[in-house]
Formats: structure tokens, sequence, C-alpha cells
């Protein structure tokens, strides 16, 4: 999961695997495959840094545990 941030300050997690895609429309929407529209704080850069680093983190610990 990925931490964002909605326009009234409040943080909440999405599943980067439900993410269709993400906007820039001036603020950062992010379109789910199941409709549900958010628009965040964070940018279209800021947000993609955070699906990156938290797939890293689910391969380096399949690795780790030698699956």
């Amino acid at each position: 999961m990925i931490k964002v941030t909605n326009l009234g300050g409040k943080e909440f997690f999405i599943n980067p695997d439900m993410i269709e895609k993400i906007e820039a429309r001036p603020d950062t929407t992010i379109i789910l495959n199941n409709g549900h529209i958010y628009v965040v704080k964070e940018s279209v850069e800021e947000i993609i840094q955070e699906i990156i680093e938290f797939r890293s983190k689910i391969f380096s610990l399949g690795f780790k545990r030698g699956d």
C-alpha cells in the first residue's frame, strides 16, 4: 500500500495494483480500476516513486525468504 494525502490533509492508503491511471489536472488525480477517483496533494512523480519503493520492498522480501 502507498500513503497519499487528500486535499483536506487526511492521509490514507491506496493499493497500487488498483491504480488505472494518474493524471495532473492540475491537482493530482488517481483513478482506480473500480472507478473510484481520488484527488491528492502528492505529485505524479511522488506517487510513482512511492509505487517503485513499495514494489522494491515486496520483491526484496520474497527473495529474502527463499521462495
